[in-house]
């Protein structure tokens, strides 16, 4: 064997075992977080069920976290405010409906609670409403590995009530396997507030500052989207059209087209979008892509009229609203500097 191909067989295996050494620290991780998980949860268990604050007075946790912390001084997470956190945990999720017992009678952790980091389920159980709700973001940090910055992100715009929400035709355009993750993938408003516009802002002025604010539109549409460009140029006979924005989505692999309307939802802006989407899957779209999408996102709509506009197209289109708060007043607007004011100013200084 010659030295080269020696080398590379060796690099080959050297990267082979540093894929496996990295999916078993991963499970290791998955294995520890599920531990605590159900140590927390016995201990929960333990606080509610022997109803220890009416057995030893209220100060019995400040107590429990003294002797805990006091014995088990390299362990985190035993702090007077750690255990509350881990008292209303158990409370949230320890639902008649939702309890699974051992054959023995001993509560168990229920399989809905996921091994997630425990600093997300306190995020999720401080802010979440319903175990619904806390499930719904519960699973997104386990499938897409959010962070608990993304997580509470997410959950400041309310993508529980938003998300899958959008007006589509999918379940009718594409195959049962992808329809679901197309509708979930869709919003229903899109939250704009990271925008600032005045009053009478045109349709090229609101694609403009989203694609200045790019990293915080990406956010907002979700999980998955790469974007590929604004004004994308598509030819069809001797005439040239210019899509608003293009994105390629990961999961769904296919481009999906955004257009934008400053205005109310009108049945003929989904004949426009459903011939951009057309173009692209002819002119664009590889063997290895899925069918492209379409979304029309308005400043308003009438579910009712975009229903009956989506019911005979054929592609796959979606159609949702968006909301923006942050609207200058015209003569507020025009009474702030200009960049070139601004940078003239700066160069006199």
């Amino acid at each position: 064997m010659k030295k080269a191909e020696i080398a590379s067989d060796y690099k080959h295996w050297l990267q082979e075992l540093k894929q496996r050494i990295r999916q078993s620290q991963i499970k290791a991780a998955v294995r520890v977080n599920t531990a605590l998980l159900e140590l927390y949860w016995s201990i929960g268990a333990d606080i509610v069920d022997r109803q220890v604050e009416e057995k030893w007075g209220s100060g019995v946790i400040p107590q429990l976290s003294a002797d805990l912390r006091a014995e088990f001084p390299e362990m985190q997470g035993f702090s007077t405010t750690n255990l509350w956190y881990i008292k209303k945990w158990y409370l949230f999720y320890s639902q008649e409906d939702i309890k699974l017992h051992q054959p023995g009678g001993e509560l168990k952790l229920p399989a809905i609670i996921l091994p997630i980091p425990w600093r997300h389920y306190v995020e999720i159980i401080t802010k979440c409403k319903s175990v619904e709700e806390a499930l719904f973001y519960a699973r997104k940090v386990s499938e897409e590995g959010w962070s608990r910055k993304t997580l509470l992100d997410y959950m400041e715009v309310d993508l529980y009530a938003t998300q899958g929400h959008a007006i589509t035709n999918f379940t009718q355009t594409l195959p049962a396997e992808r329809s679901g993750l197309a509708i979930e993938t869709l919003k229903d408003p899109y939250t704009f507030d990271f925008l600032t516009l005045s009053v009478g802002y045109k349709e090229r002025e609101l694609e403009d500052a989203l694609v200045q604010n790019i990293t915080k539109f990406l956010l907002e549409l979700g999980t998955g989207f790469a974007y590929v460009g604004r004004q994308v140029e598509v030819v069809v006979g001797d005439s040239s059209y210019f899509m608003d924005m293009l994105f390629y989505h990961i999961k769904l692999k296919c481009y999906v087209v955004v257009e934008l309307k400053t205005v109310k939802f009108e049945p003929e802006f989904a004949g426009k979008l459903n011939f951009y989407v057309t173009a692209v899957d002819r002119q664009m779209r590889e063997e290895s892509d899925n069918p492209t999408i379409g979304l029309l996102i308005c400043k308003t709509k009438d579910n009712v009229i975009a229903e009956y506009s989506l019911s005979d197209i054929h592609k796959p289109l979606g159609i949702s609203a968006y909301n923006l708060k942050n609207i200058l007043p015209e003569d507020l607007q025009s009474s702030l500097p200009s960049i070139e004011e601004v940078e003239e100013g700066l160069s006199k200084i």
